[in-house]
């Protein structure tokens, strides 16, 4: 669980970065998770787009994929969301404690 610290920390660097991937009218998909799950390994946090035509509300989106990915729940505003996971092979990211 990230302390509001560390998430306020993982919301400034959220800044910095684009959308890697939209969701649209497919939805939550294997395809989707598994490039969602390589992005996480690669890159710690990414930042998600739902474009207007998703058929399921964003925050069920949000919250289903952090538990699909075993992820953490970093931000949502409007149509992005951004979600954090701690690379096993390359950690990148040192979260402030």
């Amino acid at each position: 669980m990230l302390t509001s610290k560390q998430r306020s920390y993982l919301r400034r660097m959220a800044n910095q970065i684009d959308s890697i991937l939209q969701i649209g009218k497919g939805g939550i998909n294997a395809n989707l998770i598994k490039q969602l799950d390589d992005a996480l390994e690669a890159r710690e946090l990414i930042k998600v787009h739902v474009l207007q035509n998703a058929e399921m509300d964003i925050k069920d989106i949000f919250k289903e994929l952090a538990r699909e990915l075993s992820a953490q729940e970093v931000q949502l505003i409007g149509s992005r969301f951004v979600l954090y996971r701690k690379s096993m092979k390359n950690p990148r990211i040192e979260l402030p404690y």
